[in-house]
């Protein structure tokens, strides 16, 4: 029933009616001045009462008309049925009726809303009818010759009273569509942050995980050669240094895009495919790379990124459970990419990095060989939705002797 409201909006609408009950009672009084009354309460004359009751009545509407509009309303009624009911004459005090009906327009509720559109219809209605049928201005009733006068008397008094109802109902369309467009703004705000969130942990969890991957695999090869061959195990090491420098610089930045409003950083391209596929030869995977036919032209910077994050995760990933040899083959059409990575499953081929017999590489070994490293985990998602915001697409599929990752992205440009 109430709407809330700042105290300077309250002090502001109750000094305002403070004003007009002053200035309406005044004239009021001075209206009725010389009037003998026959009847008297509290002291006073009827007239003189009536008319003070009446404008505290409406100053009262007036006051409390932006914190609750269906109450000040229904005051303001009141007083309308009061002041026909004692037969007095319309007064400078009806004007409150006007502010009235602006606010149940512009604030109300929807059901105050259409309650001061019937107000204002059926209340000019009821003010014809009282001025030509009341007992004040009867002056021979409503006649045939006094049926135009009448007429224009409503429609006179729809336009008043509409008028203040349609300026309320206007205001109140401007308040809701700035509403609209700042949740709009919002929306797109959020929206726009929740999208640069999903690109840094998509970019984060390809740096991250083929990172670690290359690590790993270094590692256990150079714990099992360091018995017999030290100059590979400290090539491994050599290996490992550097991939996690590498790694460490990308989380960086990664992080810097998160604590700054700042622009992308240098992102990867076809040139950097070199050294990707040397930290994978590395850590002892074949790597058999095909390229037919070969780029005609320098392709998107957008697609560029896609191949090598694509085919980032689809190394990691054969990197850390299939077996060698890899088949990796890009066919650079005129309109388009062609994308396929190849690896053999555990069960057709020994592994080329040789697998721990501690508990955990064990539980790895069955891990691989239930077929668990199929799963929709973040890593095929984040490649389909590489291949996606390229405007292409990427299929992930298991058979009997190899899991093969296919992928066709357009050169001219993603969506």
């Amino acid at each position: 029933m109430f709407r809330p409201l700042q105290r300077y909006q309250v002090v502001v609408d109750v000094s305002v009616a403070a004003v007009f009950l002053v200035i309406a009672a005044s004239i009021e009084l001075d209206v009725i001045r010389g009037m003998i009354g026959s009847t008297t309460v509290l002291g006073a004359p009827v007239t003189a009462f009536t008319s003070l009751l009446i404008a505290v009545i409406f100053s009262t509407s007036l006051a409390i008309r932006r914190l609750s509009p269906g109450l000040a309303l229904a005051v303001a009624w009141t007083g309308a049925v009061l002041q026909m009911a004692l037969g007095r004459p319309p007064s400078l005090s009806d004007f409150a009726i006007f502010g009235v009906l602006y606010v149940t327009a512009a604030y109300g509720t929807t059901r105050v809303y259409w309650a001061g559109l019937a107000s204002a219809l059926f209340g000019a209605v009821v003010i014809t009818l009282y001025l030509f049928l009341g007992p004040t201005f009867a002056a021979g009733g409503l006649t045939w010759r006094s049926l135009p006068i009448a007429f224009v008397m409503l429609i006179a008094a729809v336009f008043a009273l509409g008028l203040s109802w349609t300026i309320g109902a206007l205001v109140r369309a401007a308040v809701r569509a700035r509403e609209n467009r700042l949740a709009q703004q919002r929306a797109e705000r959020e929206a726009a942050v929740e999208q640069e969130r999903v690109r840094i942990a998509r970019d984060m969890h390809d740096v991250v995980a083929h990172s670690l991957a290359v690590v790993i695999a270094q590692a256990d090869g150079a714990r099992y050669a360091a018995a017999t061959d030290p100059a590979v195990a400290a090539d491994a090491l050599t290996t490992i240094s550097a991939t996690a420098r590498s790694a460490l610089a990308d989380v960086r930045l990664l992080l810097g895009q998160l604590r700054h409003s700042q622009g992308d950083g240098p992102q990867p391209s076809l040139a950097d495919l070199e050294a990707l596929y040397a930290q994978v030869r590395a850590s002892g995977v074949d790597l058999r790379i095909t390229i037919d036919p070969a780029p005609a032209a320098e392709p998107p910077a957008g697609v560029q990124l896609a191949v090598y994050r694509i085919l980032q995760e689809a190394l990691t990933n054969a990197l850390r459970h299939g077996v060698s040899p890899v088949e990796v083959t890009l066919a650079w059409q005129p309109d388009r990419v062609e994308l396929v990575v190849r690896n053999p499953l555990p069960q057709s081929a020994v592994p080329a990095v040789p697998l721990s017999r501690d508990a955990d590489d064990a539980a790895r070994a069955g891990r691989v060989a239930t077929g668990e490293r199929l799963s929709a985990g973040h890593g095929i998602i984040g490649m389909r939705e590489r291949a996606q915001l390229a405007g292409g697409t990427l299929s992930a599929t298991a058979g009997q002797d190899a899991f093969v990752v296919r992928s066709t992205l357009p050169i001219g440009g993603g969506r």
